[in-house]
């Protein structure tokens, strides 16, 4: 599945890797630093990201992928995009953005804004935003990194990744699949960020 509002990667078994979640979880010390983020999505040739809280594609290669660049990490998450999950994704830290301070998200932490939950990361560098699109959105600026899986054809759909300017990056990686039921063609793609990273967001982003 894709990392898309309301569309999440689904790698977890129900009840896999929960423990108790509350908005008042104590915050590991990181001292001044907030953890470095990077973003992983899988987007259509246009644009598209998710449709009617799914996904239009089925490539358990990314899903693979997903499971393999995120476990032992954080991911960040939109509360609609932790609703669609089965259950927290195992083996990971789950931190869920919601600006309802009464917000509960079983297995997983919860913040009130991009800042709060990258101050609550307490896995190893890098954090990983997995969507949904508000959230990428928010998170596209700080990002170093960029994990792409480029669908080579159009899907319809109603959530979309949000636009960047292609001179704020480079790419490092490009290796190209096809998927052996479906037929659609597609890359794992990897983008570094070659302008400025912003570091804090202000309050509420």
């Amino acid at each position: 599945m894709m990392r898309g509002i309301m569309t999440p990667h689904p790698d977890a078994g129900p009840g896999a890797g929960r423990t108790a979640g509350h908005p008042s979880t104590p915050i590991p010390d990181r001292g001044t630093t907030v953890a470095d983020l990077e973003i992983v999505a899988a987007v259509a040739r246009n644009g598209v990201i998710g449709a009617r809280g799914g996904l239009p594609w089925r490539l358990p290669d990314d899903l693979r992928r997903f499971r393999a660049l995120t476990t032992g990490h954080a991911v960040l998450m939109g509360r609609r995009t932790f609703e669609s999950l089965p259950g927290a994704l195992p083996d990971r830290q789950n931190i869920v953005i919601s600006r309802d301070p009464g917000f509960r998200a079983p297995g997983a932490e919860t913040a009130g804004d991009l800042a709060a939950a990258r101050e609550r990361v307490s896995r190893p560098d890098p954090a990983y935003c997995i969507g949904g699109a508000e959230i990428y959105r928010i998170a596209l600026p700080f990002a170093r990194r960029l994990h792409l899986t480029e669908i080579d054809r159009a899907f319809d759909g109603d959530v979309r990744f949000p636009d960047r300017d292609p001179d704020d990056w480079r790419e490092t990686a490009r290796e190209p699949h096809v998927d052996a039921v479906s037929g659609v063609r597609y890359d794992f793609v990897t983008y570094e960020r070659t302008g400025r990273i912003l570091t804090r967001p202000g309050p509420g982003a």
